[in-house]
């Protein structure tokens, strides 16, 4: 199943407390591009009640131009997760794009939220299918099954890594969200690539995890260049410090968009009657065919979407 649902810029997904007023109003002014309200671990359970409340008021009430919506409940095998998503769709459902789940351990867990969702969304009148699922894959059981949780509903947009929860459950011997530790070897590598390669193959986004020292710029922006090379399209921030780096990272330079747009217009030239029918030339230094064109539609495409304009344009002439 390949996703046909719209694709939303989340180079930054900033993480809010639900819990917290102050949090809510203050996101609502800083330059992510996904803000989540969380209802899950960074909510006491004693104050799940009051914050699902709050988060409802901030979705009605808050200006979250620009913004990719989303609430993060509990996980679905928690007491919390059905009231969750039933409070927060029925009181803000019309302000919300996504339902951010955790922990996703099986496809059993997507069929649930995506069967309430439905049922939710007919009830209040909303269009099927309008609100979408971020999966979270916290654990090796979600890994060894992110093929059918990735196909399970067209509702998914993206696919997480939650590097917090599955350090724990691989039993790594780490202490801070999201650094695995010193060495050579980054245990990460694999469950990154798997990840990467399951959201390309059907066409959803990947999206990195936190990285927990929030005054580590050096650290995280490492942390987040690591997920940009396996493709990934963006990642947690956990402190509005961390969000210009995460939106430089995942975002194309100038001179990269201004160049991967010369590549389709040259070779898409060359390639033409006009242009002499050419399979493989020469533009500037550098020879460019059919795979160049395909890595310049990954950074074209990519400044697109961030609504990029280009300083140059292809001319026959300057080919």
């Amino acid at each position: 199943m390949t996703t046909t649902r719209p694709i939303r810029p989340r180079r930054s997904c900033l993480a809010v407390p639900g819990s917290s007023e102050k949090m809510l109003k203050k996101a609502q002014g800083l330059p992510a591009d996904q803000v989540f309200l969380d209802l899950e671990d960074a909510v006491a359970p004693i104050a799940k009640p009051a914050a699902r409340a709050s988060v409802v008021e901030a979705l009605n009430h808050g200006d979250w131009s620009g913004k990719t919506r989303v609430v993060r409940v509990n996980d679905a095998d928690t007491e919390w997760a059905h009231e969750d998503v039933l409070q927060v769709v029925r009181g803000a459902g019309a302000n919300l794009d996504c339902i951010m789940l955790p922990k996703v351990e099986r496809v059993a867990h997507i069929h649930w939220l995506d069967l309430l969702l439905t049922q939710v969304e007919r009830e209040l009148g909303l269009p099927e299918g309008k609100i979408g699922i971020e999966a979270q894959i916290e654990g090796p059981a979600g890994l060894s099954e992110i093929e059918a949780i990735a196909t399970a509903t067209a509702r998914t947009e993206t696919l997480i890594f939650g590097p917090g929860d599955f350090m724990a459950a691989m039993k790594m011997p780490a202490l801070t969200i999201g650094a695995p530790g010193a060495s050579g070897y980054d245990p990460f590598d694999t469950v990154l690539m798997t990840i990467a390669m399951t959201a390309r193959k059907h066409g959803l986004q990947a999206i990195d995890g936190p990285f927990a020292l929030i005054k580590d710029l050096d650290g995280y922006r490492a942390s987040a260049e690591r997920a940009a090379a396996y493709g990934y399209d963006g990642k947690w921030v956990l402190h509005p410090g961390q969000i210009d780096a995460a939106n430089g990272v995942f975002a194309p330079s100038q001179a990269d968009y201004d160049k991967a747009e010369l590549i389709i217009e040259a070779y898409a030239h060359h390639t033409s009657k006009d242009g002499g029918a050419l399979g493989a030339v020469m533009l500037g230094d550098e020879m460019i065919d059919e795979a160049s064109r395909k890595l310049a539609l990954v950074t074209a495409e990519r400044g697109r979407l961030l609504e990029m304009e280009r300083t140059t344009k292809f001319t026959p002439e300057s080919a």
